[in-house]
């Protein structure tokens, strides 16, 4: 016999001003990252610098750019099957109301804004409690997360995703850097630029 999932309530939740989930799952994501190395010759001769003696015009060396390209290797799925577990215990009224959360997604955002009045109508229930049971059991099984107000939401990117991971944890990396690695990064502007000519 299948044990019954415990009765929670939305507000036995912590509300959040930023995703809980990300301490974890940036490293995670990281890790499903595929780093490919392209050789630029023989594709595209503007990544390609030729030495030249000046006085035969004479071709005497080359230096070949190689670009980096960074795939998210789960970049179009919506639902990772790695975390599918934690749809298992969900009632009829916590998959409705992941469905209406499934239509608020903002591609590359880990965030939604919740409308009861939206909900309601997407799920046809004629009252609140239903929804307000679907969202707690969304937060029990930790698909998403209560933001700073009521219509707030944090998503679990290990979970649920809408777009390129690999875009949003790179502009968290961004976001955590110091201003001393900035200042170093800076440094290489000029040849990121020049990369930037040579990407399809």
């Amino acid at each position: 016999m299948a044990q019954k999932m415990k009765s929670v309530k939305v507000t036995d939740f912590p509300q959040n001003h930023e995703n809980p989930f990300l301490p974890k799952a940036i490293p995670e994501m990281k890790g499903h990252f595929v780093r490919a190395y392209v050789n630029a010759s023989g594709a595209d001769q503007r990544a390609v610098f030729n030495a030249v003696d000046p006085n035969t015009g004479e071709v005497v060396g080359n230096t070949t750019f190689v670009k980096k390209k960074v795939v998210d290797d789960e970049q179009f799925t919506k639902l990772y099957l790695t975390q599918f577990e934690a749809f298992f215990d969900l009632s009829q009224a916590g998959l409705k109301v992941f469905g209406y959360i499934m239509t608020c997604m903002k591609a590359a955002s880990d965030m939604i804004y919740f409308d009861k009045e939206a909900c309601k109508t997407y799920t046809n229930y004629n009252s609140y409690a239903s929804i307000y049971k679907g969202i707690a059991e969304l937060l029990n099984c930790g698909i998403i997360a209560r933001g700073w107000s009521d219509s707030i939401f944090f998503l679990n990117p290990l979970i649920i995703w809408n777009g390129s991971r690999v875009t949003f944890v790179t502009q968290y990396e961004k976001k955590s850097k110091s201003k001393q690695i900035e200042d170093k990064n800076q440094l290489s502007m000029d040849f990121d630029a020049l990369e930037a000519e040579f990407e399809e």
